[in-house]
């Protein structure tokens, strides 16, 4: 049995689910993507994602028309796995279509760019062996890219990777709930003093990348 926090993007709030393994996704339609193929080779009981980048995969795999085989999907930033601001973390990433063969791969992603469904379609330069698309959201706090600059009063994935983050390297931040309240704020001011950082309690491109540096295997 999996706890599974999602962010409501359409009204700006956590919601937690409890599913089995073979049951489908929260928001997701038709089945068409279960607990345990979100999950990949994560072993943890704990994971999230964001209503829209359910709503996203549903809309891809009703265009597409067949089922999807789904390579990777989440990871706990401690599971490693992939970069070190990997939107697997954030639990809006999929990579799919490994069993299937280039020219395959090739139809799917030029579906994927066309569709406009996603905020990020890899180039077969990068991932000639499989398709990855996300559902990433707001704007990269680094030039090169990565996690969006989260602070007090904030609420989604994003605030997920840093609660968890912040949590296994010993600062505590009274759970990992999605929600940037005080405990978090206070949890990254004291990281950020331990590690050198600018103390504001804002995680913006720095706290991110040694953050990340410290927690990604």
């Amino acid at each position: 049995m999996a706890t599974i926090k999602v962010y409501n993007n359409d009204e700006n709030r956590m919601e937690t689910y409890y599913r089995s393994e073979n049951e489908a996704m929260p928001y997701n339609t038709g089945n068409t993507l279960r607990v345990n193929e979100f999950r990949g080779s994560s072993r943890s009981d704990l994971l999230w994602t964001e209503k829209r980048a359910m709503q996203a995969w549903n809309s891809f795999r009703f265009i597409y028309g067949r089922p999807i085989y789904v390579g990777f999907a989440f990871k706990r930033p401690f599971e490693g796995g992939h970069g070190q601001q990997s939107q697997h973390y954030a639990g809006v990433a999929f990579d799919v279509g490994q069993n299937l063969t280039n020219a395959q791969r090739a139809e799917m992603r030029a579906l994927a760019i066309n569709s406009q469904l996603w905020s990020y379609v890899e180039p077969v330069s990068i991932s000639p062996s499989w398709v990855h698309f996300d559902k990433r959201r707001g704007t990269p706090a680094c030039a090169s890219g990565g996690y969006p600059i989260v602070r007090q009063g904030i609420l989604g994935a994003y605030v997920l990777v840093l609660q968890d983050s912040l949590n296994i390297l010993g600062y505590g931040t009274g759970g990992v709930d999605g929600v940037f309240g005080g405990a978090t704020a206070n949890a990254v001011m004291a990281y950020q003093r331990n590690n050198g950082l600018f103390v504001d309690g804002i995680v913006g491109c720095e706290t991110w990348r040694t953050l990340m540096y410290d927690i990604v295997p």
